[in-house]
């Protein structure tokens, strides 16, 4: 059963204000450590409502606060675009060829700008600092290996935080609802690049080489049973390969054949075991006369939901939208750079439904589009979480 809410009511009045600001965004993407328009449209809009803005944080980052003293609470959004041709025919197509704001981060932006007018204009607001964190590149790192949240960490955009909370925008739940998982939230995630070494030689005669064809097939079954008969079945984790690349001809073998994957798992134990596996099923090259490089490229930490942090969440999107505006928890294997930040400082990250028609708009596709009534809401609840959470906290 739904309460009346005036902080949802406040977040609807202003959504007229909310879809122009994405929809400007939207028209306007930029790459990782590239959001220089978005950061100023950020920053120039913060200033407007009175607060002080920090710009250049992590590179591009943003960072404003609203309150001082403790208890601290941050709210963070990533505001990058990935490299994809827009197909949707819409009024706000992105005007940038080849770069496309294909999973949300727009609306993610417009959402915390919006919940820094509800909290700033918030005459009964609890005492202590709301951080904003307007985050770079989370869908890729810079040449170090690090995302945005990394670099705004080590530039101390975190320190002294209580807690932390965003939210991401899902093209396939309902806007109305929201899902909030207590515990793993989303996987961590490694790559990896390899190469089997053989022998090159004429098909007619594979005797006279050695064939890295062959011992391909053996190392994708010894990956494959990784998940199958080395890992707890109970802890979830992924290997999958998604490039194989080698020969010429049809009448070749070829010296070497290379493949590249993704690692995904929820805890770190479970992390660190894929990577000692993923070298024993590579030594399989070894018992067939050939030998192999790897390359293992450690990304993004799995993320959780501190449990306190996400009932309140729950609570409160139960109190605005009713037990129907509960979605069931599933967690999935994507990954999230706020995996960082949670490790900080307790926190959590809910998903706001936010479904645009019925096509199967995927994330990161080039027909991905969000409903926009969808962003009153996630700025009312990430709002009134931090306002709740300036109180349990103190």
């Amino acid at each position: 059963m739904t309460t009346a809410s005036p902080m949802l009511e406040r977040a609807r009045d202003m959504e007229d204000t909310l879809i122009e600001w994405r929809r400007d965004i939207h028209m306007h993407p930029e790459l990782s450590f590239q959001e220089f328009r978005t950061a100023n449209l950020v920053a120039d809009t913060l200033r407007e409502m009175g607060l002080e803005v920090e710009t250049g944080v992590g590179k591009t980052g943003v960072v404003a606060r609203i309150g001082e003293g403790r208890p601290a609470i941050g709210i963070r959004a990533d505001m990058d675009a990935l490299p994809l041709q827009e197909m949707n025919d819409v009024v706000y197509k992105s005007q940038t060829p080849g770069v496309m704001h294909a999973c949300g981060h727009d609306a993610h932006t417009a959402i915390l700008l919006g919940v820094a007018r509800l909290l700033n204009n918030m005459e009964d607001r609890p005492a202590g600092e709301i951080r904003l964190l307007f985050q770079p590149s989370e869908e890729d790192e810079d040449s170090d290996h690090k995302s945005g949240a990394v670099r705004m960490i080590e530039e101390g955009a975190l320190e002294e935080l209580d807690a932390v909370i965003a939210l991401h925008v899902n093209s396939n739940i309902p806007a109305g609802q929201i899902r909030v998982a207590t515990g793993p939230n989303s996987a961590s995630v490694d790559s990896f690049n390899a190469t089997i070494i053989g022998e090159g030689c004429h098909g007619a005669y594979p005797h006279q080489g050695v064939d890295p064809v062959f011992i391909l097939a053996q190392v994708i079954n010894a990956i494959h049973g990784i998940r199958a008969r080395r890992i707890n079945p109970v802890r979830p984790a992924v290997i999958s390969i998604g490039a194989v690349h080698g020969g010429s001809a049809n009448n070749v073998i070829p010296d070497e054949i290379t493949l590249n994957g993704t690692i995904r798992s929820y805890d770190d134990d479970t992390r660190e075991q894929l990577w000692a596996e993923l070298e024993q099923a590579f030594k399989v090259t070894q018992a067939f006369g050939g030998d192999y490089k790897l390359e293992i490229i450690k990304s993004y930490p799995s993320q959780h939901n501190d449990a306190e942090v996400a009932q309140l969440i729950r609570s409160i999107g139960v109190s605005m939208l009713g037990e129907d505006g509960l979605y069931p928890e599933e967690p999935g294997m994507g990954a999230e750079d706020f995996a960082y930040m949670t490790r900080k400082a307790p926190g959590a990250m809910f998903s706001l439904g936010a479904k645009f028609d019925e096509v199967n708009r995927p994330h990161h596709s080039p027909i991905f589009d969000l409903d926009e009534s969808s962003f009153a809401i996630g700025a009312a609840i990430l709002a009134e979480a931090a306002a709740q959470l300036l109180k349990s906290k103190a």
